[in-house]
């Protein structure tokens, strides 16, 4: 296990929320059949294990995640892959949306806690942490809540530097020289800049520490307005001005085991392109991103798959095929394949003479003899006829499948492809 516990947290109750409750519409078509959080990522993981194996390293065992949309998917693997000891209060709870205070869907983040406060009211925690479930990083929640009680905060709120090219995405906070907020717009069209780093912008991470009665009495008094009903847009711009709203620089987290270059990695892999370039993060020689950890194990499902193989002609001198700078899961089998900066997700079958590059390929998809592949993100079960090509006529693609903003192809699920 990999979390340390300091004076000041050790005896502190803490309810973990997860949000997972999402549409992704920006990630469509992988997202056609399952929520954001439960779309693969590093061959054998969904995205949901890095928010969970963040609360698990750091001792907090009381999780609820909160889900709404096409959640079947998720449920099954939270189910199979997180099942904690219930006799030592430990749990990993999957919360569906109940309608408990009307006949809406949730109106944003603040509502899903809100519709669901009843689970704060009868854990009786300390504080309530409440992170988004569809991020890809490492983080000791240990070390943010010493800050949030060191500086008697009433709410933390975890943040990060983003070039401001990026900031529209996010909410952009101004801190004093104590790290208290002073300013907050969310997705702002013309962001400020951080005044020691031109360029940059301090994001929102969407990841808060709350004092639990503050973050109850707040939420009750916000249900009674009208309209949206989102943290970051509705409920954070009230609260700063007249409560200590405090900020953790997510870049002074530190995880036992990791090196410089890996430190303070995080990605928000809302859209195609920022799960395709993650993923092949985990490609490069010296990874921004390690999964080999020890210290900081990161669980998943257990596939129960047999080791990777790799196969070829008998006769040395026909030898061929490799593999370069690729994740190659469990239950892959190549059959004189080239596999360069990829990553095979379990069950993958590349047949002879086959050829895949930078590209992402989910559970048990089947790539024929003397196809070639480059530039994709190929979905589950799919399989390419022999001889196919995908990410080398892009008029052809586009007609046949997604094409990203950057150009990267995305076949989707149940997608049947004629040679």
């Amino acid at each position: 296990m990999g979390y340390t516990l300091s004076f000041l947290t050790h005896g502190t109750k803490t309810l973990a929320m997860i949000m997972a409750g999402g549409q992704g519409n920006r990630l469509q078509p992988l997202t056609q059949d399952r929520a954001k959080p439960a779309v693969h990522y590093g061959g054998t993981y969904r995205i949901i294990d890095f928010v969970l194996n963040n609360f698990i390293n750091s001792g907090i065992f009381k999780i609820k995640i909160l889900t709404q949309f096409k959640s079947d998917s998720l449920n099954k693997h939270v189910s199979a892959a997180w099942a904690l000891n219930r006799s030592l209060d430990q749990y990993v709870d999957l919360v569906p949306a109940q309608m408990r205070t009307g006949q809406e869907w949730y109106r944003g983040t603040a509502d899903a806690i809100f519709q669901n406060v009843n689970l704060i009211t009868d854990e009786r925690p300390d504080l309530v942490a409440v992170f988004g479930g569809d991020h890809i990083y490492k983080m000791d929640v240990n070390q943010m809540i010493e800050y949030h009680l060191t500086k008697a905060a009433l709410l933390t709120i975890a943040a990060i530097p983003v070039p401001v090219s990026e900031a529209f995405d996010f909410g952009i906070i101004e801190v004093d020289s104590d790290g208290r907020m002073v300013g907050f717009e969310e997705k702002p069209k013309q962001p400020k800049e951080m005044p020691d780093r031109p360029g940059w912008c301090l994001a929102s991470m969407g990841n808060y520490i709350f004092n639990s009665k503050f973050l109850v009495r707040e939420l009750m008094a916000a249900s009674k307005r009208e309209g949206s009903f989102d943290f970051g847009k509705d409920i954070i711009p009230l609260l700063y001005p007249d409560y200590p709203v405090y900020v953790y620089d997510f870049n002074t987290n530190i995880i036992r085991g990791e090196s410089h270059r890996t430190k303070g990695y995080w990605r928000d892999v809302g859209t195609l392109d920022a799960l395709y370039d993650a993923n092949l993060d985990l490609c490069a020689d010296e990874t921004a991103f390690d999964l080999y950890n020890r210290h900081w194990p990161i669980r998943t499902l257990n596939w129960n798959q047999p080791p990777a193989k790799f196969v070829c002609e008998n006769s040395p001198e026909n030898v061929k095929g490799s593999v370069v700078n690729s994740v190659i899961s469990a239950g892959c089998v190549l059959n004189a394949s080239t596999v360069v900066r990829s990553v095979l997700s379990p069950g993958v079958r590349c047949e002879k003479d086959s050829f895949i590059e930078e590209s992402i390929l989910f559970p048990d998809v089947i790539v024929g003899q003397g196809a070639k592949i480059r530039n994709a993100i190929i979905e589950k079960g799919v399989k390419i006829p022999p001889g196919y090509e995908i990410g080398y006529n892009k008029e052809r693609d586009a007609k046949l499948f997604t094409i990203s903003d950057s150009g990267v192809v995305v076949i989707a699920k149940d997608t049947i492809i004629k040679p």
